[in-house]
């Protein structure tokens, strides 16, 4: 058996979900001893850097789709020809559109948001909003892996992967990207994507005071983001609300100022591997959650790390 690795591309290379799919697919075709198969629509320089995750081999169609359930077809011609028994894919909007279409398609069990590398015929993933861990038998003959973003990684110590043309029946469009507006044009990596995040809540008191938490995350090269009461009275836009009514996010370092830590906030973002919390309020929630925490003005502490940040990078 072989193990398929669907890759999505933007602006013709593969995005950050679709090379820790490619990584993981890999890493697990590794350990049973076969080949990982990466399948890709659109044009790619090279091999895109899919190679570098361990993947072997390149699957390039040209149509260059965006309809899910196209992407499910052409998934499931492509692991019919390479004899995959395993799939994986993105655990993000690109993964959940796809990979259930395609587990349906192929009669495959699936399993979403893995953490880490099946073993012992169990993966595990979070569940009940990552307050556990469960460890999930997939009984069919066939799997659909969605990988949870930061979970597993980016391996870079492959070689370069062949490349080759493929192309499948996949049916007429049913979705159809009419435009696309970015939601930020700032440069920021977008939320879902960003290994370090700096968010804030109303304890920053109005959105003329949001300048220090930006300060941070310039110095930082972080995402910005911010708890939902910020963005419903209007202080900072939607698209930077992370929590569990918002954007789940799973960064390598999450920031958090004058956010007291409700469990729908928590919810969106306690998989952040570090957690630091800045309150006046040493008992607010948050901090039980926190890796670090300090209990101190937002409007003292932040620009003090800014500078500390500054001082480290000159």
């Amino acid at each position: 058996m072989s193990v398929l690795a669907i890759v999505s591309l933007k602006n013709g290379q593969p995005t950050k979900g679709g090379l820790e799919a490619a990584s993981y697919a890999a890493a697990y075709a590794k350990s049973l001893g076969t080949d990982a198969v990466a399948l890709i629509s659109g044009s790619i320089d090279g091999d895109g850097g899919l190679g570098a995750t361990g993947v072997q081999r390149v699957l390039v169609h040209a149509g260059g789709i965006t309809d899910s359930s196209q992407w499910a077809k052409l998934g499931a011609a492509a692991g019919l020809e390479i004899g995959a028994d395993a799939t994986v894919i993105s655990h993000d909007h690109f993964g959940r559109a796809v990979g259930p279409r395609m587990a349906v398609r192929i009669g495959a069990g699936m399993v979403s948001g893995v953490t880490a590398l099946p073993k012992s015929g169990l993966v595990r993933k979070n569940v009940f909003s990552g307050k556990a861990m469960a460890d999930v038998a997939v009984k069919q003959a066939k799997a659909v892996y969605s990988v949870t973003p930061n979970a597993f990684g980016i391996a870079s110590d492959g070689g370069v992967a062949t490349t080759e043309s493929f192309d499948a029946e996949v049916g007429a469009v049913r979705e159809q990207v009419v435009s696309f507006h970015a939601a930020s044009e700032d440069g920021q990596v977008p939320l879902p994507e960003a290994d370090l995040v700096v968010s804030a809540g109303r304890g920053l008191k109005g959105p003329e005071n949001w300048g220090i938490v930006e300060d941070l995350a310039q110095a930082l090269g972080a995402t910005t983001a911010c708890s939902r009461p910020v963005s419903d009275i209007g202080w900072r836009p939607h698209h930077e609300h992370v929590g569990q009514t918002g954007i789940t996010i799973r960064p390598n370092l999450y920031i958090a100022a004058g956010i007291s830590g409700a469990i729908q906030h928590l919810a969106g973002v306690n998989q952040s591997k570090v957690i630091v919390v800045i309150n006046t309020d040493p008992e607010a929630p948050f901090f039980k959650a926190a890796d670090y925490g300090i209990v101190g003005d937002a409007f003292e502490v932040l620009p003090r790390l800014t500078a500390a940040v500054r001082a480290l990078n000159s």
